[in-house]
């Protein structure tokens, strides 16, 4: 009899529990929705982000507020979101650095890129670009490489930081061509864009949502780009893998995740009022003019991707040697 009475109780308190977290799904959101993105304002994932979130406050007649927490190249920000509420209301921009790069680089991370969150959508993805100021004497990813090859340690290439995917693009670089290149990393692309514009820095790798405006106002020079297809927003750029670095192939992508544990209910919803606003003309143009190509995942799809992308970047992190700074 106890036993029974056990397991009614048990019963009980777990139909109240989703009982409590469909009525939460229902109301949702009741308050302004907080998106933290790991990086520095204007960057590669914040750009995404923003374009994104302000159509999520059109639907929700109320605020989304998006909160830059840069440091240790998304470890910060993460970290961050994977120990807030799983109540829906603090959200994390998950990208490739920090779902896919940061575990392949630091052996001890706070959080779990798997575990510690559950996927709600992916919002796009765009190639990173290899920059010189328009004032450099190098034209193309060819020169670049050649330079490199022939005067090792004399060149210094400006990126988002340690642990970026950018970061990752110019490891691979020089893992593939054995340069001798010096990492000097900045605290979001942005930065790092400001400094090659300004001739503080040699090059430069960015992403393309966060150089685009620049490289087509003549503001900096575009020499190459990571992923292993031509940009369509440019369409007479090379890929690296073009410019002599067969299988060279770097592509980031961004979404969005919430901290492991929050209601269905409610991830359903993130996800549903993504794909809506992803399928809207003038989100999808933003987006596009951005750099960035509009991708909706259905969670379960997004999990995935983020488990195999970890997988993936580990392998060839350990193939190609790459480390984090310490």
């Amino acid at each position: 009899m106890k036993s029974q009475v056990r397991t009614l109780a048990s019963m009980i308190t777990l139909a109240l529990v989703a009982a409590h977290a469909d009525a939460q799904s229902q109301r949702y959101p009741e308050r302004p929705v907080k998106v933290v993105v790991a990086f520095a304002p204007g960057g590669n994932n914040d750009v995404p982000v923003r374009i994104v979130t302000a159509k999520l406050s059109e639907y929700w007649n109320g605020a989304v507020v998006v909160d830059n927490r840069a440091g240790a190249g998304g470890i910060v920000g993460s970290d961050f979101v994977a120990k807030a509420p799983a109540d829906g209301y603090t959200l994390l921009n998950c990208n490739s650095a920090t779902h896919g790069v940061n575990p392949a680089l630091h052996k001890k991370l706070p959080y779990d890129a798997v575990k510690n969150f559950s996927p709600v959508s992916l919002i796009g993805s765009a190639p990173n670009v290899l920059l010189v100021p328009t004032s450099s004497s190098i034209q193309s990813a060819q020169e670049f490489i050649g330079h490199v090859k022939a005067n090792p340690g004399k060149m210094s290439v400006a990126t988002a930081g340690t642990g970026s995917t950018q970061h990752f693009s110019l490891e691979m670089l020089k893992a593939m061509t054995g340069a001798d290149i010096a990492h000097v990393p900045y605290k979001g692309g942005s930065l790092a864009l400001a400094d090659v514009m300004g001739g503080q820095v040699p090059a430069a790798i960015t992403g393309l949502p966060t150089a685009l405006t620049a490289i087509k106002a003549g503001k900096v020079r575009a020499l190459a780009v990571t992923a292993a297809e031509r940009s369509r927003h440019l369409p007479d750029l090379p890929t690296f893998a073009e410019s002599g670095l067969a299988g060279y192939e770097v592509t980031t992508w961004t979404g969005i995740c919430a901290p492991a544990g929050t209601p269905r209910p409610i991830v359903q919803q993130l996800n549903a009022d993504l794909r809506r606003a992803l399928e809207s003309p003038d989100t999808r143009q933003k987006l596009l003019d951005a750099g960035v190509e509009p991708t909706f995942v259905p969670a379960e799809q997004f999990g995935s991707l983020i488990a195999s992308e970890v997988t993936r970047f580990s392998k060839i992190a350990a193939a190609a040697g790459i480390v984090a700074d310490q």
